[in-house]
């Protein structure tokens, strides 16, 4: 493998960002000579899990119905990039891949994709859906590198290609599309991306600067309720470059686990802001978050007794600077492989009696672990220095270790994943309250 550089509790391709595209990218089906083979469109859709947004299924539009009923996996081959931006460098983007079909299906709208995960309908377009891979189909690739402005953004020219090996017949046999084992088709339709799609983005001016952000409301968002707010705060290789705009969505679970039910395991509706930092200072960071709180518990209906905090990486420094400077506006927090904390930080978290749990790899190969452990043992120590018994100072401070056995890939430093994959861990941070 190539140098690398760190990049949020990954590594990135020291390569330069015009190295992302590879030298020969197959032309479009659109700009084959025509649509020969019936082949309309080629539309990805995407869905985010632990370690980021990845191509699960492929929608292929015809110009006729489909007879569902013949098709098969191996009617179909698709393939991608196997290129994943934790662990290779730049170079590899172009590396292709053959990304193992699960099943095929048809539907008569792809927009039924966004919240439905099998709307299984007569109609034109045919669904593949591709098994559960951890290679090929990531779409976060490096933008800015090497500086220290090191980023990575959604691939603008994602590499998933489709090719049709058989014939594709209609209700009545008659061939829709015939089959073209020689000639992939590339995407050419804008990507279905389940529950980032559903993130408004917006900005706040802060008295440090502009700050951008996504969030997303419950589903069926009443004003006159009033819901939970987690502030979701993201790694250093996250923070916006200028061509970015929302990647902290995409890059992992982050933002994204306290709206479905299958890892929280709860039916509690929240309010989701995820901010994408600026990368100007602690200080400077840490206040914005605290404007950004404000302004969406005054902007929405927001439980003002239940607002939470969550970080990855490089957003622990502004948990512990959020949390020390205004404790009395958050309930509790998730800090995963973050910084240590200062030495002013620690007393008036305790203080407030913040409850907090902080998770680490073992084998974090960023960020020492026994740093991580320092900080939460330098918590206790405060909440003992104010007399506070143990019991009650296990219900305020945790602590977990991950050992390398807790990641399905090996990016150790990412504890993030395994943290949100415990259900019991994100109803604990949803049952704080001030």
């Amino acid at each position: 493998m190539a140098a690398a550089l760190a990049v949020s509790g990954v590594l990135a391709s020291t390569g330069p960002a015009s190295a992302i595209s590879p030298p020969e990218a197959i032309p479009s089906s659109s700009q084959q000579g025509g649509n020969d083979h019936h082949v309309l469109g080629v539309t990805p859709v995407t869905e985010v899990g632990s370690f980021g947004q990845q191509v699960t299924k492929v929608v292929v539009e015809y110009a006729a119905q489909v007879d569902g009923r013949a098709l098969s996996p191996q009617t179909f081959r698709v393939e991608d990039s196997g290129y994943n931006f934790r662990f290779d460098p730049a170079s590899e983007l172009g590396n292709l891949v053959e990304r193992p079909i699960a099943d095929v299906y048809t539907t008569d709208d792809p927009a039924r994709l966004l919240d439905r995960d099998r709307p299984e309908r007569r109609g034109r377009y045919v669904v593949l859906e591709l098994a559960d891979d951890p290679e090929g189909g990531w779409t976060v690739i490096t933008s800015r590198c090497p500086t220290f402005l090191c980023s990575v953004r959604v691939n603008p020219d994602q590499l998933t290609q489709v090719t049709q090996l058989d014939d594709v017949v209609g209700p009545r046999g008659t061939v829709v599309s015939a089959a073209a084992p020689e000639t992939p088709h590339r995407i050419t339709e804008e990507s279905i991306d389940r529950e980032v799609d559903q993130f408004v983005s917006g900005s706040l001016e802060t008295t440090s600067g502009e700050l951008l952000y996504d969030y997303r409301l419950p589903d069926h968002y009443n004003p006159r309720k009033r819901y939970p707010l987690v502030v979701a705060l993201p790694g250093h290789g996250m923070g916006y470059d200028g061509q970015n705009r929302g990647v902290q969505l995409a890059s992992d679970m982050l933002a994204l686990a306290w709206t479905q039910e299958e890892w929280t395991e709860t039916h509690q509706d929240v309010i989701v802001v995820a901010p994408q930092n600026r990368r100007i200072g602690k200080a400077a960071e840490g206040a914005q978050v605290v404007e950004l709180v404000e302004e969406f518990t005054a902007r929405f209906a927001v439980d003002r007794r239940r607002v939470y905090a969550t970080s990855v990486s490089y957003g622990s420094q502004l948990m512990w600077e959020a949390f020390s400077t205004r404790p009395d506006l958050f309930a509790g927090g998730l800090l995963t492989g973050g910084f240590p904390g200062d030495a002013d930080e620690f007393a008036p978290i305790a203080a407030a009696e913040v409850p907090m749990w902080i998770t680490h790899g073992t084998g974090d190969h960023l960020l020492p672990v026994a740093n991580a452990r320092a900080s939460y043992e330098k918590l206790v120590a405060a909440y003992e220095a104010r007399g506070l018994s143990m019991k009650r100072i296990d219900r305020l401070a945790r602590w977990t270790e991950y050992g390398d056995d807790a990641f399905t890939l090996p990016d150790r430093h990412l504890a993030a994943a395994p943290t949100l994959e415990d259900p019991a861990i994100l109803r604990w941070l949803l049952a704080q309250g001030r």
